[in-house]
């Protein structure tokens, strides 16, 4: 369970830092409050994209991995993310990413960003 939040907080600062530098990604809200809680469920709903479809996706799209020598992964995080702002519309959440390219940019930049955040906080495997 423990490892289940942190996973989730690494995926909020990630997301922050991505709609922090990019003007194409965003998150809306009346308050500070209300964004927060917005951002806490975005991850929510990123990581749960990222735990059920990103590994079938992954998987029938090997030889594009094979080929590309992983640089394909940048695509899948691309569409991760698009995915996960049309999910956000979907439950009426406000964060929106506009267009492939920003996807791309993001993806990378929440990859980096969660990458760090997950070696900094603790696992609970200890």
């Amino acid at each position: 369970m423990k490892n289940f939040v942190v996973k989730t907080i690494a995926n909020a600062g990630a997301l922050a830092v991505a709609i922090w530098l990019l003007q194409d990604i965003t998150l809306t809200g009346d308050s500070t409050g209300k964004k927060a809680w917005t951002l806490i469920l975005v991850a929510l709903v990123f990581g749960l994209v990222n735990f059920l479809v990103k590994p079938v996706v992954k998987l029938l799209s090997l030889p594009l991995f094979i080929l590309t020598l992983g640089l394909f992964t940048l695509v899948i995080n691309a569409l991760m993310l698009l995915l996960t702002s049309w999910l956000a519309d979907l439950f009426d959440l406000s964060f929106h990413v506009e267009g492939f390219w920003t996807a791309v940019l993001g993806g990378l930049i929440i990859s980096i960003v969660s990458w760090a955040l997950n070696v900094v906080l603790p696992d609970g495997k200890d």
